[in-house]
């Protein structure tokens, strides 16, 4: 019996959802260069082909995930907010989400990664968001805002890029949902404090 267009478009996105978790996976535990296409579809369940056929290979799979990242980010970045509830969101979505966390520090420490225009394009935006805060008044005119958003990714991240001082200060599972929580809350107040920081 032969199987609906629809049906195999399902088995077709199902399949690539599973080679994307796998890769993400891979990823995060080796790094762009370790990884191997190999094993993402040994870890999938699919032949290797297939990634070829649907993603071009192993940097066509890292753009794959880099959009993915970028698409769920809408979930907790409600750029709306405070800035420091937007931190706090992004120390939320980096715990529920850490292996993206580890593949991005995998790509600082090894810097081997092909360059991602889409990636530059989204951090000037981020920067144009924060000189527009600084405008309306959120953060002293005396910060720079580039060195502001270095500082934000990476308190965001310091979970994953710090587990043994996470431990070490608070005695923590740096991966539980409790320090998460506890750190989150902390970061949006630190970064309100900013606003009460007397402007030059």
């Amino acid at each position: 019996m032969r199987r609906a267009p629809e049906e195999k478009q399902r088995d077709a996105e199902r399949t690539k959802a599973r080679i994307l978790q796998a890769a993400l996976e891979e990823f995060a535990a080796k790094g762009f260069a370790g990884a191997r296409v190999g094993e993402i579809a040994a870890r999938a369940g699919v032949n290797k082909q297939l990634i070829s056929y649907y993603f071009g290979g192993k940097e066509g799979l890292h753009r794959a995930l880099t959009t993915r990242w970028q698409a769920e980010e809408s979930a907790f970045a409600d750029r709306s907010a405070s800035l420091g509830a937007l931190a706090a969101g992004y120390v939320r979505g980096n715990a529920e989400r850490r292996d993206y966390g580890r593949l991005m520090l995998w790509e600082g420490l090894t810097d081997d990664v092909p360059p991602d225009p889409a990636f530059v394009e989204e951090v000037r935006r981020d920067l144009e968001h924060l000189r527009q805060r600084q405008r309306d008044g959120e953060f002293p005119a005396d910060l720079d805002p580039g060195a502001l958003l270095v500082a934000l990714f990476s308190m965001a991240a310091a979970g994953i890029s710090f587990p043994q001082l996470v431990r070490a200060v608070w005695g923590r599972d740096p991966d539980s949902p409790e320090f998460a929580e506890h750190y989150a809350r902390e970061v949006e107040k630190l970064v309100g404090h900013l606003r009460d920081t007397p402007r030059s």
